[in-house]
């Protein structure tokens, strides 16, 4: 008899460890709502890249661990990105009126189209693009940003 306790006390640590083991080693994701103001246009679609490193930040349309396009519905568009894992991200927006899903520019590299970074810092022929670092923020649990898109470069 005391053999048949050990073994279901045996097997219910096993189960219990197994359950515990899932939660312990279960990664927290967070959201990330970006909120884009100042649109122009009221047809096209804005355009949205979530990068977690500098790296193609903010011009690659292949690099970054989100993205995605929302339809242009007013002066302001909403995305939400849910599932990052908590750390350090940038977020680069294009009003893609062409429908090519990219920032398009002249022939000096001036945008052609609506264009927003978070923390929307300062973007012109002197301070040229923007670094990941100076538009970088924290994201732990649920984070917004709002970005607001800029039509010409600064002066």
């Amino acid at each position: 008899m005391l053999k048949l306790s050990q073994v279901c006390y045996f097997v219910f640590a096993t189960l219990a460890s197994i359950s515990f083991a899932k939660t312990v080693n279960a990664e927290p994701t967070a959201t990330l709502n970006v909120v884009v103001n100042g649109i122009h246009h009221q047809k096209g679609e804005i355009c949205f890249r979530v990068y977690a490193t500098e790296k193609g930040f903010p011009m690659s349309s292949s690099s970054g661990s989100q993205s995605g396009c929302a339809k242009i519905t007013g002066n302001t568009v909403k995305k939400e990105f849910s599932g990052l894992k908590p750390g350090t991200y940038a977020v680069a927006v294009v009003d893609d009126q062409n429908g090519d899903r990219k920032l398009n520019k002249d022939f000096f590299g001036i945008p052609k189209e609506g264009f927003g970074i978070s923390k929307n810092p300062t973007v012109s022929i002197q301070t040229g693009t923007p670094k990941f670092r100076d538009a970088s923020f924290v994201v732990n649990k649920n984070t917004t940003v709002n970005i607001n898109m800029k039509y010409s470069l600064d002066s």
